[in-house]
C-alpha cells in the first residue's frame, strides 16, 4: 500500500481559508479502472483509492504512516504567493 501526504490547496471557488491548514494522506490506486459494458461507468474493486484521511499537521500524518505500515511520500508544499495591488489600478 503506498500513499501521499499532501496539504490540500484551496480551490479557484473558495475565497476563504477554511480547511487549507489541513493535511491529507490519500491512498494510490493499486488496480486499474474499467469500464462497464452495459452502463459505461468506469469501475475498480479498489476500496482504498476512496479513502481520504485529515490530519491537523503533517507530523501526525507521517507518524499515522509508520504505524500501520504504509509507505507514503511527502509532497512540499508550494510557496503561497500574494498579488498586492490597489483596486485604482484597475482604471489605469
Amino acid at each position: 500500500m503506498t500513499a501521499r501526504i499532501f496539504q490540500q490547496p484551496k480551490h479557484a471557488m473558495q475565497s476563504g481559508k477554511a480547511h487549507t491548514d489541513d493535511w491529507v494522506l490519500e491512498f494510490a490506486p493499486s488496480e486499474a479502472r474499467f469500464a462497464d459494458p452495459l452502463m459505461g461507468w468506469t469501475g475498480s474493486g479498489d476500496t482504498q483509492s476512496q479513502v481520504k484521511l485529515t490530519f491537523p499537521g503533517k507530523d501526525e500524518a507521517k507518524a499515522y504512516a509508520d504505524k500501520y505500515g504504509i509507505s507514503a511520500r511527502v509532497h512540499a508544499t508550494p510557496p503561497k504567493r500574494l498579488k498586492l495591488q490597489a483596486y485604482a489600478d484597475n482604471f489605469r
